[in-house]
């Protein structure tokens, strides 16, 4: 059953590129859908309730649609791949049309992941929460509090700088883009290092195995809910490092 699944998707790529036929692209928009609600699912965890999950899901069936219409199937990229990385822009795009995080919660982010760089300058390591909280001058409880606000913004900025996928896919054909990956896989491998043991595995099997958070927390033997709070300090530690080498990027 399963390969003749796969015969009917390869008889209608071949249809479509040659026809452009809308009604062949729904086709295969409906047999791709699947990757649309698991991207969406991947995102929405770390998003604020009063976020319309309809409207991300809308946005990216057309990430989708861009996806299936730029698809070169003389190249040797797997469909599913490049369209994850096309649904997850388009989707990316939405949120920050939205522009959801209040004002006074941008302050709260920036003013942590200050503390959070000094400390660790000065200490030459990972800071505790211990270390944090005294250091912003709040108790360990809000601290926890703070963290798991924060969690909704750490989505679109990592996100940006994890889409490996197309940056590997223009190495492909340009050797200024393959450079260029190569130097933003080193940057992130380094990133990821400076990470403790813990945010790294937690970095590592969301981002890299696709795992969800509750998944993941499973493994650690972890509630989900410090699974987020490791997650988004790593994420925050992150894009630290990554912001303060753009420059030399």
């Amino acid at each position: 059953m399963e390969s003749n699944e796969k015969i009917d998707v390869n008889i209608l790529w071949r249809q479509y590129k040659e026809s452009k036929s809308v009604e062949v692209r729904n086709k295969l928009a409906e047999h791709y859908l699947p990757l649309v609600r698991i991207v969406g699912g991947r995102l929405a965890i770390s998003l604020p309730p009063h976020l319309d999950r309809d409207d991300l899901l809308s946005s990216g069936f057309f990430g989708l649609l861009d996806a299936i219409d730029r698809f070169d199937l003389s190249r040797n990229i797997k469909f599913e791949t490049y369209a994850g990385v096309r649904i997850r822009g388009a989707m990316i795009d939405y949120l920050r049309s939205k522009d959801w995080i209040p004002v006074t919660m941008r302050q709260k982010i920036r003013k942590y992941e200050q503390t959070v760089y000094r400390l660790e300058n000065e200490l030459g390591r990972s800071a505790t929460d211990k270390e944090i909280a005294a250091a912003l001058e709040i108790s360990l409880e809000e601290l926890q509090v703070l963290v798991g606000q924060c969690n909704a913004a750490t989505v679109i900025p990592l996100e940006e700088y994890l889409k490996t996928d197309s940056a590997e896919t223009a190495a492909d054909t340009n050797p200024e883009d393959a450079m260029e990956f190569l130097e933003l896989k080193d940057m992130l491998a380094k990133a990821i290092d400076r990470l403790a043991e813990k945010e790294r595995t937690v970095i590592s099997l969301y981002y890299y195995e696709e795992l969800t958070l509750k998944e993941i927390s499973l493994i650690l033997h972890l509630s989900e809910a410090r699974i987020s709070q490791l997650h988004t300090k790593a994420v925050m530690k992150m894009r630290n490092y990554l912001a303060r080498n753009k420059s030399n990027f």
